[in-house]
């Protein structure tokens, strides 16, 4: 019994230790076997570096105001008898816009009219009695003192009357009324507003060191928040001084506005266009990584190893960024002509990985 019992034990002992040792024996076989295998290549789009023209500019945030605009108020107190336009009307230069009651102004003007009719009538009676020596002078210079003063009241009030009607002191666009018929108006209320949006005013700010580059008659290109519009214009004014607070300086542009797609106060993009600069490597922004140790690319080489065949290798280059052009960058330092940069499937990259070139992966944008 005690001999059947050892037996068992120790062929429970063999098929144990069989089991474990094949165990170790696969486990060390799967490692060998990823050790020595080489990962598939990776494939990655690539774009050629090369020195190209360069147009730079300044990007900034800018403001619409219309070439002309206006608050319209009312000159004089009185009532609204007649309102002559209608929100969004194109008014033109000295258009009548409201009529404020002046029937009394009117009638002060036709008294004031006869009164001076009468003083020249007596200033010229005075002068032929003058010449003919039959009155004093003292009588001819009241008679001219008289016509003087009355012309002056008449001029008062052609210009009182002037102040009833309300009209466009230019060309434009006009706003929704702001009174209504039959409304007693005071001097200084508000009525309309008036906007020449024939050519828009583009309002924005640079940082000192940029505004020295800045000077007018520089094209500038404005586009709005969507990117739906996009128009030519020039840099018209440079403001003599810098804001204490932000330290920015205020620059003014004018651009066109013929299909009156700008608005007063819309919210641009603004770009001022520098001179043009030939030899500058520039890429994509997207091709560039970040991170703490600073901004690097992959490029791809051709390395060959002892006995082997020429292998495609990506290699991880730190680089010096520069100045920004829409969706390009410059590269001051780090790659040279003629470097194939990845621009596609670089996060799934590490520095010295195997890749294949397939650029039909390629961003339209970083196509070249």
């Amino acid at each position: 019994m005690i001999k059947r019992f050892i037996i068992a034990i120790l062929l429970l002992g063999l098929v144990g230790g069989g089991i474990v040792g094949f165990n170790l024996f696969r486990a060390k076989m799967i490692g060998q076997f990823f050790a020595t295998m080489k990962p598939a290549p990776v494939p990655v789009s690539v774009t050629e570096v090369t020195a190209a023209p360069w147009t730079p500019g300044l990007e900034a945030i800018g403001t619409a105001t219309a070439a002309q605009g206006v608050d319209l108020a009312a000159e004089a107190a009185g009532i609204v008898r007649e309102i002559r336009f209608q929100a969004n009307d194109q008014v033109e230069k000295g258009q009548l816009l409201v009529q404020i009651d002046d029937r009394t102004e009117r009638a002060n003007l036709a008294s004031a009219e006869a009164a001076r009719d009468l003083a020249e009538t007596s200033l010229t009676r005075a002068r032929e009695l003058r010449d003919r020596g039959v009155s004093a002078t003292t009588t001819l210079d009241q008679a001219e003192a008289a016509a003087i003063d009355a012309r002056s009241t008449v001029a008062k009030l052609q210009a009182a009357l002037e102040t009833k009607q309300l009209t466009a002191p230019f060309a434009g666009t006009i706003g929704i009324p702001q009174i209504d018929q039959g409304q007693y108006v005071t001097a200084g209320t508000l009525y309309a507003t008036l906007q020449d949006r024939s050519h828009m005013r583009v309002d924005f700010t640079l940082s000192e060191q940029q505004a020295g580059l800045v000077a007018p008659g520089q094209p500038v290109i404005v586009t709005s928040e969507v990117g739906d519009l996009s128009l030519n214009g020039a840099v018209t004014g440079i403001e003599p001084k810098i804001d204490a607070n932000s330290r920015l300086v205020t620059i003014r542009a004018e651009v066109p506005n013929a299909d009156d797609r700008l608005t007063p106060g819309q919210f641009l993009r603004v770009r001022v266009v520098l001179p043009e600069e030939d030899g500058i490597i520039a890429l994509p922004q997207t091709v560039v990584s970040s991170n703490l140790y600073g901004d690097s690319v992959f490029v791809v080489r051709e390395e060959t190893p002892e006995g082997g065949e020429p292998t495609l290798i990506a290699k991880q280059v730190f680089v010096k960024l520069g100045r920004h052009s829409d969706a390009l960058i410059e590269i001051t330092d780090g790659l040279k002509a003629g470097d194939k940069v990845v621009n596609a499937g670089q996060n799934r990259l590490s520095s010295g990985a195997t890749v294949t070139i397939d650029n039909s992966l390629a961003p339209v944008a970083a196509t070249n």
